[in-house]
């Protein structure tokens, strides 16, 4: 039994043909069209290629970007395709491929999530929490071995518990977010306000910069700190220190055994985890009397999304298989 995963961006869609393993047999990368219509005629196409290769195909997953409604059939919203509201992008698939076989859609931090899960840095625990640190902070919740997506499928968006009252305003209109003072963006912020504040110590920043503070990245503040640059590792425990504390504020709800840290910025290894862990323990609920949960660097690599996502729509193929038997 196989499984077509698929992974649609903004600009950029990924699929791949999966075994019972959640091991990756065939892939492939195309463009994702600018219409729902053109990315749902891409999908069957798709579907269509993989069943050449692998004709037991039984389910579908499919990973976007987006805010998935608890049925994980409706995408209700997407910052990368506007015209997805309320749109129904299992229906749509599966009229166009005659029902041959279920599709599942999950947000795509969820995705990356259980595939850390399954066969990342969360294997082995039994409560789970991954933390995504990109432009932005995703998230994602495996509870008792189940990725938990609450009644309406909005669980795990950590980037927005409102961690600072009246702080930076966020992206989705509220202020003080957690994303505001932990991720890529908010990684330049703290780099660019050192700058501004030791300027006798920018020099490699600065340099990295072209000279001008407004086209410093966060790829640059990295490379400084990876050479020991102290503002660079100023900012990096900034956005360390507050990672931490979103750690915190969600052990206190979740108590999760285990922290799984993803996205571009952990690349930079315990030069953000360790001002995370130190921090976590910082503002723990009684820190003294209770165990730590593991905080560990996301090990499934770029296709942990994939991963994930062929391994939900495996069974829930699995699942209609034996619904049609008992009845």
């Amino acid at each position: 039994m196989h499984t077509l995963a698929i992974d649609i961006g903004g600009t950029k869609i990924a699929a791949g043909i999966f075994d019972e393993e959640d091991k990756i047999q065939r892939r492939w990368q195309i463009p994702t069209p600018t219409t729902s219509e053109g990315i749902d005629a891409q999908l069957a196409n798709l579907y269509r290629e993989a069943k050449e290769e692998a004709p037991d195909i039984s389910g579908i997953g499919i990973s976007a970007a987006g805010n998935v409604e608890g049925d994980r059939r409706t995408v209700s919203f997407s910052a990368n395709i506007p015209t997805w509201i309320h749109y129904p992008l299992a229906d749509k698939l599966e009229a166009l491929i005659d029902h041959e076989c279920p599709v599942v859609v999950e947000n795509d931090a969820n995705c990356a999530g259980w595939g850390e899960y399954i066969c990342g840095a969360g294997k082995g625990s039994k409560n789970m929490v991954m933390l995504t640190v990109g432009t932005g902070l995703g998230g994602a919740i495996v509870i008792n071995g189940e990725l938990y997506r609450g009644s309406f499928g909005m669980a795990a968006e950590a980037g927005h518990l409102p961690m600072v009252p009246d702080g930076d305003t966020c992206g989705c209109g509220l202020r003080g977010c957690a994303e505001r003072y932990t991720s890529g963006s908010a990684l330049e912020r703290f780099a660019r306000s050192a700058i501004r504040r030791w300027p006798d110590k920018s020099d490699r920043l600065m340099e990295l910069a072209g000279g001008n503070v407004h086209d410093l990245r966060g790829q640059m503040v990295s490379q400084a700190a990876k050479e020991g640059d102290d503002l660079a590792l100023y900012a990096f425990g900034k956005i360390g220190e507050w990672l931490g504390r979103t750690m915190s504020a969600l052990a206190a709800v979740l108590d999760p055994d285990r922290f799984v840290v993803g996205g571009g910025v952990v690349s930079i290894g315990d030069i953000l985890l360790e001002p995370a862990r130190y921090n976590y323990v910082r503002f723990l609920e009684a820190a003294a009397y209770r165990p730590h949960a593991d905080i560990l660097a996301a090990a499934a690599g770029p296709d942990a999304g994939m991963v994930g996502v062929a391994d939900l729509a495996l069974r829930e193929a699995r699942a209609q298989g034996e619904s049609q038997i008992n009845a």
